[in-house]
């Protein structure tokens, strides 16, 4: 159907024609993301008629309708301007169940005037979450105006009441649409494009308590959750033991109870990932600031959910994997004295277990970092995050530095094959000191030398000189010794096949090498020194025509140019001299 007909039936037909028209254009452009400029203005119009047609009563299709036209329109970044002015969002909003946010000191009155309010259409809900979203993603316009109408403290009120009054019990009965997930997908966007916004739900709405609290009904955990086994410790956990343990405990123990038996069903594995992606946009900054005793709890509390989210399935590896890169990046902005509660579970049947403390946690982190590099997609988004999350971990906590070095740099026994070569984390971990992004080749050399005690000697034995060369100039250790970091002293790993071998190790392959015959034998020894002046004379050469510079390890054991280094002591021996001669 012609824009021009269709703006017509819009302005002079009826609501049944109206609805069978719009219904035409859905139709033909529901999978259209790319539009012409030439009909733009004529799309603005039509914008304005459809959102001035919202404002009026109408049948639930009509209106569903009608919310559809707006969803495929705000598609269009320049044809924003009828839906993303306050007017505009506020009509979307008002047909979400988003009503403006009541003033702080009103807000119980407000969260009791919602309640009474008659739940909107779930269809209808979820449409106008949708244009909501694709409006704020798309206008800095439409994000000022949800800011004047508070859509984030409405937003913030409807998960603060859970699902007690949702339209719909959601897609896993009975197939019915869930505005909730649109809820949460519109708060993360809000929370992503708006550093105000961030701040607003962090602090002043207690952002993290709250989606604490949403990502623990997600996954089915707390008191009355009694589809999981968490949920049955709960029930089970006797009166006297709950109340030593105090509430905020007793919560940890329902949640560290263990991974449920059946997968976390689809749209519950959705809505646990937009609460983790608000969680992350609300705490980016913790690690560079203080947190209060209160905040620490709540940390605390957080992680412990977090774990359970590492140790939970969704219904296929690639979502089970999506799920907890997710997790893992939440967990990076965690204070690292909170993570000790991830190795806090009592040992269970079944658990992995290391120096009496419960690593299934950590073994989990490890297999997802083994399956990132078999993957070698994106390396710098989806490896960075959980080598960040390992190497503090490691820094932070002994029994999880020892942990993964049992995993990762076990004794070390193959020496007849270069570091990088195989199919051994180690391996991996080493070809990645040589990647060509700055990031990953970073985070994996400071990863692996974290585990070495940032000991330069054992570091070069797992991974060759040639490979940790990097790490070592960026860090003042080319001439050995070790880094800044604290740890226990060492202890003698080296296993009765190193000892042998070690002699004959190349330390820059960081393998026995077959020996060569030596090049100069039979020669005399002024053919010796011609050689050696010819070698001289080609560095010479390469040096002056600026093809190589040479450089020395200088006294901060970094390199140096050797110009600068001979021109010190040479200024060193002049002050000498002249200080003989007084």
């Amino acid at each position: 159907m012609e824009l021009e007909a269709l703006m017509d039936i819009l302005q002079n037909g009826e609501q049944d024609a109206i609805q069978r028209a719009l219904l035409d254009f859905n139709k033909e452009y529901a999978q259209c993301f790319f539009f012409n400029a030439e009909a733009r203005e004529r799309r603005k119009r039509m914008g304005e008629l459809v959102m001035k047609l919202l404002g009026r009563e109408l049948q639930p299709s009509c209106r569903l309708a009608g919310l559809e036209t707006v969803r495929i329109l705000s598609r269009d970044k320049q044809a924003l301007a009828p839906f993303s002015g306050r007017g505009g969002m506020g009509t979307l909003a008002r047909l979400a169940g988003l009503e403006a946010g009541g003033e702080e000191d009103g807000d119980e009155e407000e969260e009791e005037e919602e309640g009474e309010r008659r739940p909107p259409d779930a269809e209808v809900a979820c449409e106008a979450l949708q244009c909501l979203c694709n409006t704020v993603y798309n206008s800095p316009a439409a994000r000022d105006a949800a800011e004047q109408l508070r859509l984030l403290r409405g937003l913030a009120a409807h998960l603060k009441r859970g699902a007690r009054d949702r339209p719909g019990p959601g897609p896993g009965a009975g197939g019915l649409p869930d505005p909730r997930f649109y809820e949460l997908r519109l708060m993360f966007l809000l929370t992503a494009l708006s550093v105000d916004a961030r701040l607003q739900l962090g602090r002043q709405l207690r952002g993290l308590a709250l989606l604490t609290a949403a990502l623990e009904a997600a996954l089915g955990l707390g008191p009355g959750a009694g589809n999981g086994e968490a949920g049955m410790m709960m029930m089970m956990m006797g009166e006297e033991e709950e109340e030593e343990m105090g509430e905020a405990a007793a919560a940890d123990a329902a949640a560290t109870a263990g991974p449920r038996h059946r997968p976390l069903r689809r749209h519950d594995t959705e809505r646990a990932m937009e609460v983790l992606k608000i969680l992350f946009n609300i705490t980016f900054d913790t690690n560079r600031r203080q947190v209060d005793e209160e905040e620490a709890a709540l940390y605390r509390h957080l992680a412990v959910v977090l774990r359970h989210c590492l140790l939970t399935h969704t219904e296929n590896m690639e979502r089970t994997q999506e799920f907890h890169g997710h997790t893992v990046n939440l967990l990076v902005n965690l204070p690292l004295a909170c993570l000790d509660v991830l190795l806090t579970p009592r040992v269970k049947p079944g658990s992995v277990e290391y120096m009496g403390l419960n690593m299934d946690a950590v073994a989990i982190l490890l297999d997802f970092l083994d399956k990132r590099l078999d993957r070698g997609l994106k390396l710098r988004e989806t490896l960075t995050p959980v080598l960040s999350l390992l190497t503090e971990s490691a820094r932070f906590h002994r029994e999880t530095r020892k942990f993964l070095r049992s995993r990762v740099l076990p004794p070390l026994r193959d020496v007849k094959n270069r570091p990088e070569v195989g199919e051994t984390l180690r391996n991996k971990l080493v070809r990645l000191m040589t990647h060509i992004n700055t990031d990953v080749k970073h985070c994996a050399a400071d990863f692996l030398f974290v585990l070495c005690k940032e000991n330069v000697s054992r570091f070069v034995k797992y991974t060759g000189y040639g490979n940790a060369a990097g790490l070592l100039a960026a860090r003042g250790l080319l001439g050995g010794g070790r880094g800044e970091g604290e740890y226990s002293e060492e202890e003698d790993t080296d296993t009765e096949e190193y000892k042998e071998a070690k002699p004959n190790i190349n330390p820059v392959t960081g393998r026995v090498e077959e020996k060569l015959p030596d090049p100069m034998e039979g020669m005399t020894e002024e053919q010796k020194e011609y050689e050696a002046m010819k070698l001289i004379s080609m560095f010479d050469k390469l040096s002056r025509e600026q093809i190589i510079q040479p450089m020395v390890v200088g006294c901060d054991g970094k390199l140096t140019p050797i110009d600068e280094t001979v021109q010190q002591m040479a200024e060193q021996i002049s002050l000498h001299s002249d200080s003989d001669l007084d």
